[in-house]
């Protein structure tokens, strides 16, 4: 039988766009209070506004990449809820450019911050609580942290750190009863990609991504779901990251291909 999200407190991080957002609805829906937070303090109350009718939600702005704003969020939520379930580290930033069109090394900066050092933090301040409800931790990574991806050096370079850290983080904490799962998208209809930094540290502005043929954030969402409540140790959400996990152990260079070939096709 699998977990009850009914009256679990839930944090998702980055869940003012895409997957977090998303999210955010699905988790509502199933019962669980949910804490929002994000660094868009307007599309939080939106969506706040949104799933209010189903569940208690706590708004709290954060910037994940300041280990201060992390300890913040979950010191809020203890004492709002006085307990915390499911920690949820979702918050990212990509990039859409080539290594050696990169003029602004500040680009690295942000994006390891943002992905691996804000899930880190948020993980860190939120594990004392975790062990008290035998909790569980949900990492959005990427396939991307699974394989290498061209124009996306940095960022898969972000996932990859987040998997090896989750990875290794569970053989500690399992023995103690807090769950981790690792979440692995393809490429996901979202804000993120019309934010993505170019080689000069500035946002693309738009989707660099033919969004017709990608996964929505709320399908996306739905699988997430199930691999919470499953307690599912990896979720890869396409098959052709599934296959591709599998044959870059035999065909690397193949697998190269297949990942150069999505990203000049955009899907």
């Amino acid at each position: 039988m699998g977990l009850s999200l009914k009256d679990k407190v839930a944090i998702i991080t980055g869940a003012s766009e895409g997957i977090g957002r998303a999210l955010a609805k699905v988790l509502s829906r199933e019962g669980a209070s949910i804490v929002i937070s994000a660094r868009n303090e307007t599309r939080l109350q939106e969506l706040a506004d949104e799933i209010k009718k189903d569940t208690e939600v706590l708004l709290i702005k954060a910037d994940v990449s300041k280990q201060d704003d992390c300890s913040n969020l979950i010191q809020q939520t203890i004492a709002y809820f006085g307990k915390l379930d499911i920690l949820i580290n979702n918050a990212g930033r990509t990039m859409w450019c080539q290594f050696d069109e990169i003029q602004n090394l500040d680009i690295l900066r942000e994006i390891m911050e943002t992905n691996f050092y804000g899930s880190v933090y948020c993980t860190y301040y939120a594990l004392p609580h975790l062990y008290k409800t035998s909790g569980q931790i949900v990492a959005i990574s990427s396939v991307a942290g699974l394989t290498g991806v061209p124009c996306r050096t940095i960022y898969s370079a972000s996932k990859h750190a987040m998997i090896g850290f989750f990875d290794s983080l569970r053989v500690e904490v399992e023995p103690k009863g807090v769950h981790i799962t690792i979440i692995a998208p393809d490429f996901v209809k979202s804000e993120i990609h019309k934010r993505a930094l170019k080689g000069n540290g500035s946002s693309l502005g738009q989707t660099p991504m033919v969004e017709a043929k990608i996964m929505t954030a709320e399908e996306c969402a739905e699988l997430i779901l199930k691999a919470i409540i499953k307690k599912q140790r990896l979720l890869i959400t396409s098959k052709r990251g599934k296959i591709g996990r599998w044959l870059k152990m035999f065909y690397p260079s193949l697998v190269d291909r297949i990942a150069r070939k999505a990203i000049e096709q955009k899907h």
